[in-house]
């Protein structure tokens, strides 16, 4: 048997390949979080079926925003989708062999998109059209689903004769989604309106979509700068943060502003419009460790969005610290642990209350949202020492921010003391107007 020099280094390749997009999308605060679509087969028709597909956000705080969702997949024979309702192909294809009835789309690979708000009611179904914005489950679970119905053609007519659909992608911006090949799985059941009957679908098959950071973006697209009453250096994000590779793209003056969006409005094209900064984010956070108290500490947090053609809607952010499980009271954001499958609950999720600040508005003057939370101190483990009271990591909308160096962090003085300390309120009124101006 000859030995192919090459096939050893290429399957070695393909294995760590394939282990580091597995570990990148596993996320240690989310382990279970998945976007699951489920395509149930409601009814025979005599060149194939009537299906619904439901998209089910399983993940506890990264959602789906604005432009929306695009599901793709490749069918296995023929097919083509002869109606849709509650969504639609990008594309139809070539269906010039049609005469007569025309499909909807022709495409061996259709890509669908979701409806927009307000389409007629004829064109609806349930949990359709919402412009392809799906929120978290940990947020609101009555809105993390999305479903459209589609009458498939040229395909089999009964359980033995129809073959599922292969390669489905979710698509969209930022989404970064690996998804499994379908599996048949034990037909749905539904319960009618009244709850007095129970009907099944005659077929299901499952598809399971996780996200990857890496695969949704090269660089991360948040970041973090700390502060403290107790010390006047301000710790900002690391230079570069968000990568540079945009730098002289960037906006640096309002006068650049205004001529970008009329340039954008003249050729309907999306120019980058993130301000110009050290870090290149369009997001940062800053976490301000404000007062200490005898029994209690208190923290400030600021999200400032840096882009100005992008407001972000249903945004979320997520704190990982220790002392997050002693949390007294949050100021102006909802606030929810998420459970752990560690042992010891340090993660809460944050978001905007509804209709008042749940909308973070493109940069400018109402370009931030903020908050104060009140923590219980752990005598057994709290210290300003170290970084103690600084986070362990932060998520904005599901993406990892990245944290100034340990060492970089605000530090405790030698000569500080709890007296010292808990009468420093005038030191962080004096760095917080300083942030202002930063």
């Amino acid at each position: 048997m000859l030995f192919n020099k090459f096939a050893y280094p290429l399957s070695l390749a393909t294995f760590f390949v394939t282990i580091i997009s597995q570990a990148a999308a596993y996320d240690p605060l989310d382990p279970t979080g998945n976007i699951t679509i489920k395509w149930d087969v409601m009814s025979w028709t005599p060149d194939g079926y009537v299906a619904v597909v439901t998209m089910t956000n399983f993940q506890m705080y990264r959602h789906i925003t604005s432009p929306g969702w695009k599901l793709g997949w490749v069918w296995a024979k023929k097919e083509v989708i002869w109606s849709m309702v509650g969504a639609q192909a990008t594309d139809q294809g070539d269906c010039s062999k049609f005469k007569g009835n025309i499909p909807h789309c022709c495409m061996r690979n259709p890509t669908v998109v979701d409806l927009l708000p307000g389409v007629p009611y004829n064109q609806q179904i349930a949990n359709c059209c919402k412009g392809g914005v799906v929120a978290s489950w940990g947020q609101d679970p009555s809105a993390a689903v999305s479903s459209f119905q589609l009458s498939v053609g040229r395909a089999g007519t009964s359980n033995k004769t129809v073959t599922l659909p292969k390669n489905f992608t979710l698509l969209g911006p930022g989404l970064g989604y690996t998804c499994s090949q379908a599996k048949t799985v034990p037909s749905s059941v539904f319960i009618t309106a009244d709850g007095r009957r129970k009907t099944q679908a005659l077929m299901t098959w499952n598809v399971t979509c996780t996200y990857s950071q890496i695969l949704a973006s090269r660089y991360p697209t948040c970041c973090v700068s700390m502060s403290s009453f107790y010390n006047s250096t301000i710790t900002p994000c690391p230079t570069c943060s968000c990568g540079c590779q945009s730098r002289n793209q960037c906006i640096s003056s309002d006068s650049e502003i205004r001529t970008v969006v009329a340039m954008n409005a003249s050729t309907s094209q999306q120019t980058n419009m993130v301000r110009c900064t050290n870090h290149m984010c369009p997001i940062r956070v800053h976490w301000h460790v404000k007062l200490n108290y005898k029994e209690y500490w208190r923290v400030k947090m600021t999200i400032t969005n840096f882009n100005h053609q992008k407001n972000y809607t249903q945004w979320t952010l997520v704190a990982q610290h220790p002392n997050l499980n002693n949390i007294t009271q949050v100021f102006s954001f909802d606030y929810k642990p998420l459970i752990p499958y560690q042992s010891t609950n340090d993660t809460g999720m944050f978001y905007g209350l509804k209709y008042y600040n749940d909308i973070l508005m493109e940069s400018g003057p109402d370009g931030n949202v903020q908050s104060e939370l009140i923590l219980q101190k752990d005598m057994n483990a709290f210290t300003f020492k170290q970084g103690w009271a600084f986070p362990r990591k932060i998520y904005f909308n599901g993406d990892e921010c990245m944290m100034p160096p340990p060492d970089a962090y605000p530090y405790l003085p030698n000569s500080a003391n709890s007296d010292l300390i808990a009468s420093s309120a005038m030191a962080s009124f004096l760095l917080l107007v300083l942030l202002v101006f930063w």
